[in-house]
Order: C-alpha cells, then sequence, then structure tokens
C-alpha cells in the first residue's frame, strides 16, 4: 500500500512527493497538540485534508517507527477511545524543529513547482 491522494472517486490516485509523508505526520503530531495512535493520526489527515490525503497502513506504520528511530516522536502505550491497546505517538522537541525544516524545504520545491507550471 501507498501513501495517496485522491480528488474523488473512480479519480486516478497520485503518489506524494519523497519525503512528504513523515512531515504530514509531524505536522499532524504538532497541530493536534495530544499524543494519537496510528489510525487517529492517518485519520486526522484525511480529515484536515478534506479527503485529498489518504495514508495507507502498509505507508503510515513504518513511516512513524522510523520517525521514533530519529527521535522525531516518542511513543507509549494507552488505551484506545474502543478499549483497545494502541501506540500512542507525541511529537518530541527534536521533531518540532526537524518539521520547520521540513516545512521550509517543502515550500521552497514548492515555490520552485508553481514558477515552473506558470504561464510563459
Amino acid at each position: 500500500m501507498e501513501e495517496s491522494m485522491a480528488k474523488g472517486k473512480g479519480q486516478k490516485k497520485a503518489e506524494l512527493l519523497p519525503g512528504t509523508l513523515e512531515m504530514l505526520i509531524l505536522k499532524a503530531l504538532d497541530r493536534n497538540g495530544e499524543p494519537m495512535h496510528g489510525y487517529g493520526i492517518a485519520q486526522f489527515i484525511k480529515q484536515i485534508s478534506r479527503d485529498v490525503l489518504r495514508v495507507e497502513e502498509g505507508s503510515l506504520y513504518p513511516a512513524l517507527q522510523r520517525l521514533a528511530l530519529k527521535g522525531w516522536v516518542a511513543t507509549e502505550w494507552g488505551q484506545s477511545e474502543n478499549n483497545r491497546r494502541a501506540r500512542y505517538y507525541k511529537l518530541t522537541a527534536g521533531g518540532r524543529k526537524q518539521l520547520a525544516r521540513e516545512m521550509a524545504d517543502f515550500e521552497t520545491v514548492l515555490e520552485g513547482i508553481l514558477r515552473v507550471l506558470q504561464p510563459a
């Protein structure tokens, strides 16, 4: 499975730019302000993007593992809303700094793409 962007049913899915998924996860944790479990992160991204961005489990959990190994998110076990044991993720100070770097880099790339797409 892969992270995807979809505008509606029946339309072709487009892949996210490399590295974008980790930035979206960090931003979701930053924006929500509370620890979240994986499913909650995926739902948050889907909701905030107005159903344009859908993060599949096969991409989400490896990305969360990478973020934890880098020290950008902290993990702890807890109970989910439906009383199931779930791993919760929380943004660390290092993760907040990394998010700022990634957002700045992304904005630079986006500005470049927009310049190319503008009419001549």
